[in-house]
């Protein structure tokens, strides 16, 4: 009988029998790893180098290339590395390391997908209110906050199953070292302390998935209010693969970690595994990303006279042309103020009143236009109402100084 202190590697499952099949394998993982590493990788380099791209939106995605990123590195080198040279030891520091990290990075992802459905919904039914809700301390929040709760909860995990005495050999059923499949090992009913705490982690994807699929029902409420048929396409089209992909990680993830033993084969616990350990790091750069014109121009490194910034100068200029005339409007109010405390006939005071009015109307409607072209075009140009929101800001702040001093 052998238990944790005295285990000093662990088996993990082999593939295929032959070498040519082991081959085979090592050269397919090699495919998917090089195209999540590239694809990640391009994310990860826009979103910094870009400063077009430095907005909420682009600020989660790049937090979750580099949890995508981690999360296949953390499983897939070893795996490799086990069929080209035709073995499938992993030491026990090494499926410690591995245990903490992959757990830390599937929380931390999880986390991050239901503040990335909220930073979306916020964007698509309440666009007004963006800057002000979703501001960059609150994102900076948001996302130490995901950050965190993957520590913590890989922090118990990890702990709590490797103080757990194995006794039951040391192979494990899976490519890497899955909690699971190391409780499988276990000799004693201290395992069920794990089970405890996979439950209780489980509740929390679970109330992570109700508040995104109750996001995706808000966005999918204000898709349908569009009145062009192709804007519907276009909004379903990019919605729907990101509530696919979201489901399957987490519908599987949930699966492998309290699926009843009785139901578990070494086939099943591997397929389960690939959705939602190698399926979501190597489809969300395209999911995500790649189908996105904003991340193929930073890509691109194009000049700053690109059709990209035109919306960019149009909405911060029609936006500061308006404050300006409210300004100057503001002015008037106090000018003819004026006139009347020096009694001036009351038909020159009416018609500057019915003027007034007249104009006041037609800026409440020419900005009640600008921000609903805004709201309509923020999926397909999302920094135009980024931009507006800090030109509105520092326009204000402009014309406040200007008001203090008449």
């Amino acid at each position: 009988m052998s238990n944790s202190s005295s285990t000093t590697q662990f088996l993990l499952l082999a593939f295929a029998d032959t070498r040519e099949l082991q081959l085979l394998h090592f050269w397919l993982f090699l495919g998917i790893y090089l195209a999540a590493l590239l694809g990640n990788g391009l994310i990860i380099t826009a979103v910094a180098c870009d400063h077009r791209l430095h907005t909420p939106m682009y600020f989660f995605l790049f937090n979750l290339s580099l949890i995508d990123l981690g999360s296949i590195s953390t499983t897939f080198p070893k795996a490799m590395a086990n069929a080209l040279w035709d073995t499938r030891t992993i030491s026990y520091a090494g499926c410690v390391v591995q245990v903490f990290l992959f757990t830390l990075l599937i929380v931390a992802e999880c986390c991050l997908l239901t503040v990335m459905a909220y930073d979306r919904c916020i964007a698509i039914c309440k666009p007004l209110h963006y800057g002000t809700l979703l501001g960059s301390r609150a994102c900076v929040h948001m996302a130490a906050a995901a950050w965190g709760s993957g520590f913590l909860n890989s922090l118990l995990h990890t702990a709590n199953t490797f103080s757990i005495p194995l006794c039951q050999g040391n192979a494990l059923d899976q490519f890497f070292c899955e909690i699971p499949q190391i409780l499988k090992l276990s000799c004693s009913h201290s395992y069920l302390r794990e089970v405890g705490l996979i439950v209780v982690s489980a509740c929390l994807v679970l109330g992570c998935f109700i508040f995104i699929m109750l996001s995706y029902v808000e966005i999918f409420r204000a898709v349908l209010r569009i009145p062009s048929e192709q804007g519907r396409h276009k909004a379903f089209s990019t919605c729907l693969p990101h509530l696919a992909v979201v489901s399957l990680f987490i519908s599987t993830g949930t699966f492998a970690y309290l699926k009843p033993p009785f139901i578990s084969s070494p086939s099943l616990d591997l397929l389960v595994a690939v959705l939602y350990s190698v399926v979501p790091p190597a489809v969300n750069p395209f999911i995500y990303s790649m189908r996105n014109q904003e991340i193929k121009d930073a890509l691109k490194k194009e000049e700053g006279d690109e059709p990209f910034f035109r919306p960019l100068e149009e909405a911060s200029c029609s936006h500061n042309l308006v404050l300006l005339v409210l300004a100057l409007n503001h002015l008037g109010s106090c000018l003819r103020s004026k006139i009347a405390r020096h009694n001036h006939p009351k038909g020159f005071w009416r018609t500057s009143m019915i003027t007034s009015q007249v104009c006041r109307d037609g800026l409440r409607k020419a900005k009640a236009q600008l921000e609903l072209n805004l709201a309509s075009d923020l999926k397909e140009n999302k920094t135009s109402f980024h931009n507006y929101i800090k030109s509105r800001r520092k326009t204000m702040e402009n014309v406040r100084c200007i008001w203090s001093s008449i």
